[in-house]
């Protein structure tokens, strides 16, 4: 087997796939960490939609491939931004993933943690905001789901300074049955949380994320931190109250986070897990163990693939997770909500099969690259 595949200007190099994957396989339950995979949402590919259009989701691979996270340990982070919130899944489509994904994790034993945002508005004051953010917790609490509270674009715009975060915050935390997981996205993800917790100064706003845990540090179970700084990461997981977790985010710096120094670690939320789910769930349980070294050496060849995905642009990485999963064979197509599957170039796809490929995360070699070659045919390359 060999393919041709093209680099950025059109020229072409010879590439051999690898002919045996890796094999993990299902094991205990994780010990040492909690760990949740972002997953992705399955487009309806036989909907008639537009981008701006609701999203046509096909609710039978969608939750196929959440019951494939599950069969190897880990928890789904459900609806948040690698599920397309805000681009291309709009809170009724959200609303109902959250649903059924709820359901699902309760019939087969899975972890399940839901994004809890404000989608359902463009704008309005923090009181508006603080609604849009009850209602939907309401939501996830009645379907049985641990609570996320994502950043707020409509809060982002609407509060005057840190005081707003606060005032919201403290009153969402109060009235939450079970302890949530804050979740800090930043601007390189989404450009419209530019200055989050009342400031673009990151140390200002981290003094602000900080009191508002710890106002109520019993109502808040861990942080899920998307800044791609893991200095900065390290130092805020050591100011935290005892007993609050910090979630790593970090798709560029995930290892050594989840791995940990002699005064602490990270848990894992991440949206790299998503194609890396058996590979990743294999490396925790060699954790479990005391073996860093190993865990290290399973993870760290992985980084390469995940910088690749997130580079920035990097709210576009959504597209290389579903390409990823189509190549894999877990969904029929390579489409998204919204159009997204357009937002990254041949070269970056190309690119991107290739560093997959060379860790083995194809079940089926064969059939990644038959699915790389109908794609490299539609763009006009030469096989």
């Amino acid at each position: 087997m060999t393919i041709r595949l093209p680099g950025v200007g059109g020229e072409l190099r010879t590439y051999v796939p690898r002919t045996e994957p890796l094999a993990p396989t299902a094991g205990a339950p994780f010990t040492s960490r909690t760990v949740f995979s972002a997953a992705h949402v399955v487009a309806d590919p036989y909907a008639d939609t537009t981008p701006d259009s609701p999203a046509a989701v096909d609710w039978d691979a969608t939750l196929a491939f959440r019951r494939h996270l599950w069969s190897h340990g880990l928890g789904v982070a459900e609806a948040m931004d690698t599920a397309q919130r805000g681009m291309g899944l709009d809170w009724a489509g959200a609303a109902e993933l959250i649903r059924r994904s709820a359901a699902e994790a309760k019939a087969v034993g899975g972890r399940i943690a839901c994004g809890v945002g404000t989608d359902q508005i463009a704008g309005g004051t923090p009181a508006e905001v603080r609604a849009a953010y009850e209602e939907q917790l309401a939501l996830v609490e009645e379907s049985g789901a641990q609570a996320i509270l994502m950043a707020s674009r409509a809060l982002a715009a609407a509060a005057a300074g840190p005081e707003d975060y606060l005032e919201v915050y403290g009153h969402l935390l109060r009235q939450a049955t079970e302890p949530v997981i804050l979740h800090w996205l930043g601007p390189m993800f989404d450009p419209a949380l530019e200055g989050y917790w009342g400031s673009s100064d990151l140390d200002a706003a981290t003094d602000t994320f900080l009191e508002v845990i710890a106002a109520h540090p019993d109502k808040v179970d861990g942080i899920k931190v998307s800044l791609l700084d893991a200095r900065r990461e390290i130092e805020l997981r050591r100011r935290l109250p005892q007993g609050v977790r910090c979630y790593t985010g970090d798709d560029f710096n995930y290892p050594e986070l989840i791995a940990g120094d002699e005064k602490g670690f990270s848990h894992a939320l991440l949206g790299i897990f998503d194609p890396l789910g058996p590979l990743a769930a294999q490396a925790v349980r060699v954790l479990d163990t005391g073996d860093v070294k190993g865990f290290r050496e399973l993870l760290d060849p992985t980084v390469d693939l995940s910088r690749h995905l997130f580079q920035p642009p990097t709210r576009f990485y959504k597209t290389g997770v579903v390409f990823l999963a189509w190549l894999a064979g877990h969904q029929g197509h390579f489409t998204m909500v919204g159009g997204l599957q357009s937002a990254r170039s041949l070269p970056h796809l190309a690119k991107a099969y290739e560093l997959a490929d060379g860790l083995g995360l194809f079940p089926k070699p064969e059939l990644a690259e038959a699915r790389m070659k109908t794609l490299l045919s539609l763009y006009g390359v030469s096989r």
